[in-house]
């Protein structure tokens, strides 16, 4: 991935990200590093969303964050419409800030609790914009309706909003300033599952109206492929497979994919009774100290002697639908 082809809005090549371990009273000695992302290469077209998935702790906020560049990636090149931004200065950054944007986990620590929501929402435009007084106020009404949410509630604080209502606070702010692409970290995971739908469906709105791109990380594969396009599977700071959301629930053909397929529920009691759960054994393995060769190998029941020694890259296995797995 020298550059990126004209539809490849987001695109990242061998991107790592490690954290170092001091020790000593100063803290000068670095004694390890968290292998939080590992070597990840993806792509994500115009109008499209990429799914993440993947256990807690497995790298995929920090994915995100080092493609915003919020965080400066270790090794690797994130492109960003076509330009590496990988290394790119604060300086040139900044005039990039205003089409990358973040919603949250967590819609209630996100919110500043000393600013009403009016002022919340407003003030990426006050940042990115030069705004008259009417338009600004248009403007953060325009975006209050755009979220279903009434604009008498300009002046209300987060404490006194719904889960839902202060996420889709979250959601206008990140769509202030007009973004081209937004990183969605599991956005409905601290909502309550009737409020997890309408927060999706809004998501997909949004994004069909404003021809948006998403990165949406969860951990529920029931949730992703209600919005995403394509899928990737992250373990241990690695992808291990990646396709089209359909052929991921019809064709797994990685082991820890199809661990994550067997626990998720189908509302169906005659193919629940039926269908084998997968169990994995063990924990996962630290980020410190990953196992030699493939990462998964511990807790795999198909693993052989190879995958100790070899460390499975990402290939392709016909019709967009790439493998990590060297038994694939």
């Amino acid at each position: 991935m020298g550059s990126l082809s004209s539809d490849i809005l987001v695109g990242v090549k061998n991107l790592r990200m490690y954290f170092p371990i001091h020790a000593g009273v100063i803290r000068q000695h670095k004694v390890a590093e968290v292998r939080a992302v590992d070597d990840i290469s993806l792509e994500i077209g115009k109008g499209q969303t990429l799914g993440l998935v993947g256990e807690s702790g497995c790298g995929k906020t920090t994915v995100g964050r080092c493609i915003l560049r919020v965080y400066l990636p270790t090794g690797g090149r994130v492109f960003f419409e076509g330009e590496d931004i990988s290394t790119l200065g604060e300086a040139r950054l900044r005039p990039l800030r205003h089409k990358m944007q973040f919603i949250f986990q967590d819609p209630f620590s996100s919110l500043d609790p000393r600013q009403s929501a009016g002022s919340i929402v407003g003030e990426p435009l006050k940042i990115h914009h030069r705004l008259s007084a009417s338009e600004y106020r248009d403007r953060v009404a325009e975006l209050f309706q755009m979220v279903g949410l009434s604009t008498s509630m300009f002046n209300r604080y987060p404490h006194e909003f719904s889960g839902g209502q202060r996420q889709r606070i979250g959601i206008a702010r990140a769509l202030a300033t007009n973004p081209t692409f937004i990183v969605c970290d599991e956005p409905v995971s601290a909502l309550d599952v009737s409020i997890q739908a309408q927060i999706t469906n809004l998501l997909e709105e949004l994004k069909n109206r404003l021809g948006l791109t998403y990165l949406f990380i969860s951990h529920d594969l029931s949730v992703v492929r209600h919005l995403s396009d394509e899928i990737a599977v992250m373990y241990l700071g690695r992808v291990v497979e990646i396709t089209s959301w359909r052929e991921l629930y019809e064709n797994p053909l990685h082991p820890y994919t199809e661990a994550l397929l067997s626990a998720v529920p189908i509302p169906d009691p005659f193919v629940e009774e039926r269908r084998q759960r997968i169990f994995l054994e063990g924990d996962v393995p630290s980020p410190i100290r990953p196992p030699s060769g493939c990462s998964f190998q511990p807790r795999c029941c198909k693993a052989i002697r190879e995958c100790k020694e070899v460390v499975p890259q990402l290939h392709e296995m016909g019709q967009g639908h790439k493998v990590a797995c060297i038994r694939a």
